[in-house]
């Protein structure tokens, strides 16, 4: 299955119909009624159609772009699943956002993420020269993000003080996502020795600080207050004994 631009590779739905095909585990299953009640014995059901592969059983798993066979704990499934994480928690925070040009953003971010995926599954040191031109990053999202980012930001009261996740619940959701996606931009440092693409591992960090400036906006407009940070003291600070 394709990505919606046509030439990026989901990479979960890729890998899974791979490995479905490789092992030959996609079956019809023919099931018996043995507990003595109202089915006749040898009566089949349904076709059923097994989405797991028991090929990861072994704690390794399939790389799209190689074929390689790694450990789970990989830097690169480590970066995947974060990923998978970050737009997890996006389409979590989606159900609390009310503005619907932020609510579509998110989503073309969620797709974008997608193609994040199959780019990072395809190690450009080990992968098929034809797989490595398909997940190709495309760098006008970075131009993109930016520019969302610039115009939010001219709706926002300047920033005055360092504020704590907040805002309401849409607001805290995105700081959420924020904060994944921070962890998400240092698993992939690792993976530019793999070749993985500098603008990818941009890609990110501008949108950290988009989920930042979005959370302020969705702030706003639900008029909830931001916390402030304040500098905490302790009882213990004027003990003179």
């Amino acid at each position: 299955m394709m990505a919606t631009n046509g030439h990026v590779f989901n990479w979960m739905a890729v890998t899974t119909h791979r490995l479905f095909r490789q092992h030959r585990v996609v079956r019809q299953l023919s099931t018996t009624d043995d507990s003595g009640g109202g089915g006749r014995e040898g009566t089949t059901s349904s076709p059923i159609t097994r989405i797991y592969t028991r090929t990861g059983d072994n704690g390794s798993s399939g790389l799209f772009g190689s074929g390689d066979r790694r450990p789970k704990n990989d830097s690169v499934f480590e970066a995947l699943g974060t990923a998978d994480e970050l737009s997890s928690s996006i389409g979590f925070a989606r159900e609390f956002v009310t503005i619907a040009a932020i609510d579509e953003e998110l989503e073309r971010i969620q797709c974008i993420l997608q193609e994040l995926q199959s780019n990072i599954a395809t190690p450009k040191t080990t992968s098929n020269p034809s797989l490595i031109a398909k997940t190709k990053w495309n760098r006008n999202y970075l131009i993109d993000l930016e520019l969302c980012i610039d115009s939010h930001q001219q709706t926002l009261p300047p920033l005055k003080n360092f504020i704590l996740p907040s805002g309401g619940k849409a607001s805290a959701a995105l700081h959420m996502s924020r904060a994944i996606c921070r962890r998400a931009e240092r698993q992939l440092v690792p993976l530019l020795d793999e070749g993985l693409e500098l603008p990818v591992l941009q890609y990110l960090n501008r949108l950290s600080s988009y989920l930042f400036t979005i959370a302020r906006v969705c702030a706003l407009n639900d008029r909830k207050p931001e916390t402030i940070y304040r500098r905490q003291t302790s009882d213990q600070d004027f003990d003179d004994s």
